[in-house]
């Protein structure tokens, strides 16, 4: 009994030296950010009230409401893949939902859900358009087979362009051009070029007299016999805008004519199929070995791992100054004319570069400033019908897309492949296109207008841009849906009505009411004080999750509801097993203070462990069910994550902080009530 009270004592002397302060801001932190939630969400009182003497309302946002709440229509497709091959379905299949996508976009749908499930030869797609109730015109519309199309330049738009639209281009030309020279004559007076770079917008670039992009720019500076650091006195117009340039430097270089051979390995970038770093090193000696100019095309297509330029000897054609990294240009630069060099290594691998040519070349670095130039086309209210004429090259001539990388670059581009009639149509088009725009539609709308820079024959043509990896894959994959069309059977149709939309959401809305008010009232009956607690504690945790529903996006459901509904039973056990540990060490002789503590310690493991277990049903629920499911699954994982955050941290910070008041601190039946008269005189 001494020993008892001697730990007792030593306890209460750090009790005592214990700061408070901290408990009680985060007690007035929750409580705030609970008033504050409840304002955020709930506004109406605020803003009939309050807000209206004041003059400050509060903005209402609204739940993202799933088709089962809202009314829509939910429609089911299955994709016939018998002409495509097993390896392509799956991109056929994400290419049919990509247009089905854009297609239900035309219905003006905020957020369309569509979703694609796969088993054995089985493809499915469910479509599910919230609001949308003609449900003839969806189908219409969705069911159609994607059309591809490539169209070229309608250069006669004269009959479209009136007197008084030629007048109104011209005076927003001058604009444009006023604007230009002030900028121009801000730049000759000295005004600091990369700050006039930032402002608008600049770049700068290494280039020769002959490069395709940027030759005109190069000739516009050794025209005017600019120096070193001199900026242009005029402006250059193209149909990219209006160019002010500044020569910053000239250098003596030489244009190459290469072939590489890449090994990529572990660790390098868009390396598909990686080996270890010491197996590529060898590999690439053994080939050094026995490579000569003759074989060099041939072990390329043998071992190269550079699937874009494997087909064709690994050739990369003429190179200027600074379009490769710089390991591979200075190791191409060493390196004598119809020899192949030492292994260098970049970001992608290694290489052997054999080089069949070289001459010398001046490139020249400039710096520009691109300000907009509104063109013809831009302006005019040109029927677009008219903009592009069609050509006899479309979807059905196509027989595949794909995603590469320039392995020197490491930047992704969309090649295409013909078949041997799309390769002689491909090959006219591009013939008379060259440095014209060629568009590429699929269902009326275009995905690509890229520029033709050279008549391509053979069938095999890329699509280079700044593209994103993301947005290189969504190119092929629209490309591939045209190509290979992947005819859709509607398997099933439903179309809720909004009426009964709102009756559903009503009543769920009244059962999470129903819900909160008997777990708060059994909570207060049964633990009084703590049960007060606990249900503040709980009104914060629907707050939470509400925050999260709107601010995240999530689609609500009745599934979904019905996981929250769930999730508020959940969101007290915790409470439950706490206070229940409490009892026990009152029962065993503590006083109030340390019994939480221990109340709390003592419980985290059941706690952890029942919300672990909880966890994973639901993420398997969600990982491998139907959007219904799903809708649970996802609620039931909010709640019980932040059911751990409001049941730990939030009860324990009310609790110890009423310990600071002097009327709470030793009532041991407001706390832990149905104690026995002879265990509350032990404590």
């Amino acid at each position: 009994m001494q020993t008892w009270k001697r730990k007792k004592n030593v306890y209460q002397s750090k009790q005592k030296a214990r700061k408070k302060w901290p408990m009680i801001v985060f007690s007035i932190f929750f409580l705030v950010l609970t008033i504050g939630l409840a304002l955020v969400h709930f506004p109406a009182y605020w803003n009939q009230t309050i807000g209206q003497k004041i003059n400050f309302t509060i903005p209402e946002t609204s739940f993202r409401l799933g088709l089962d709440l809202q009314g829509g229509t939910h429609l089911v497709y299955e994709a016939d893949m018998s002409q495509i091959p097993a390896s392509e379905r799956s991109v056929a299949l994400d290419g049919v939902r990509d247009v089905i996508e854009r297609r239900v976009n035309a219905f003006g749908v905020a957020e369309p859900l569509i979703q694609t499930t796969s088993s054995g030869d089985t493809h499915r797609l469910i479509v599910e358009l919230a609001g949308v109730l003609d449900v003839n015109e969806a189908i219409k519309q969705i069911g159609e087979t994607p059309i591809l199309e490539f169209k070229e330049q309608n250069t006669d738009i004269s009959e479209d362009v009136t007197d008084e639209d030629q007048a109104k281009l011209e005076e927003q030309n001058a604009i444009e051009r006023e604007n230009a020279n002030n900028v121009l004559a801000q730049a000759l007076a000295g005004e600091n070029f990369d700050e006039l770079m930032n402002q608008y917008n600049g770049e700068a670039f290494l280039a020769t007299e002959n490069s395709f992009v940027y030759g005109s720019y190069v000739k516009n500076i050794l025209d005017q016999s600019l120096k070193v650091g001199q900026v242009s006195s005029s402006t250059i117009e193209d149909q990219n805008g209006i160019h002010i340039l500044k020569y910053l430097e000239s250098v003596d270089s030489k244009q190459m004519e290469l072939s590489h051979l890449l090994i990529c390995f572990e660790g390098k970038a868009n390396c598909e199929n990686p080996i270890p770093a010491i197996e590529a090193s060898t590999q690439i000696q053994k080939i050094k070995e026995q490579a000569t100019s003759e074989n060099f095309a041939d072990l390329v297509s043998q071992y190269s791992t550079d699937i874009g330029t494997k087909n064709s000897g690994g050739s990369l054609g003429k190179i200027d100054p600074g379009q490769t990294v710089v390991a591979f240009e200075l190791e191409a630069l060493r390196t004598p004319v119809g020899e192949i060099s030492s292994v260098v290594e970049t970001d992608f691998g290694y290489h052997l570069i054999y080089k069949s040519s070289e001459e010398p070349v001046t490139a020249y670095r400039i710096a520009q400033i691109s300000l907009p130039l509104t063109q013809l086309e831009d302006f005019v209210s040109v029927d677009p019908s008219r903009m592009w004429k069609n050509t006899a090259l479309s979807g059905k001539h196509l027989k595949r897309s794909s995603v590469q990388f320039n392995p020197n670059t490491g930047t992704p581009y969309v090649s295409l492949e013909f078949d041997s009639e799309g390769s002689e149509l491909f090959a006219q088009i591009t013939q008379r296109n060259v440095s014209k725009y060629v568009a590429i539609f699929l269902d009326g709308e275009p995905i690509s207008i890229p520029v033709v820079n050279q008549a391509i024959y053979g069938g095999k043509a890329i699509i280079e841009g700044n593209f994103t990896l993301e947005e290189a894959k969504l190119l092929a994959q629209r490309l591939n849906a045209g190509a290979l069309p992947v005819p859709i059977h509607l398997l099933s149709q439903q179309t809720i009505g909004p009426t009964l939309g709102k009756i559903s959401l009503d009543k769920s809305i009244e059962a999470a009411l129903i819900g909160l008010s008997l777990v708060g009232i059994f909570m207060i009956v049964f633990y009084r004080f703590s049960g007060i607690i606990a249900v503040f504690a709980l009104i914060l945790y629907v707050l939470l999750n509400i925050s999260v529903y709107k601010f995240f996006g999530v689609t609500m459901t009745l599934a979904g509801i019905a996981g929250l509904v769930l999730s508020l039973g959940m969101a007290v056990d915790a409470n439950v097993l706490i206070f229940e540990r409490m009892k026990e060490e009152l029962r065993s002789g503590r006083d109030l203070r340390s019994s939480m503590d221990e109340g709390f310690r003592r419980a985290w493991s059941a706690i952890r462990d029942g919300n672990i277990t909880t966890l994973i049903a639901a993420l398997v629920l969600y990982g491998f069910s139907s959007s219904f499911i799903k809708g649970f699954a996802l609620t039931l994982s909010i709640g019980v994550l932040l059911s751990m955050f409001t049941a730990i941290s939030v009860t324990r910070v009310y609790l110890i902080t009423s310990q600071f008041i002097p009327f709470l601190r030793k009532k041991v039946f407001l706390y832990a009530p149905f104690l026995k008269s002879s265990e509350e005189k032990k404590v």
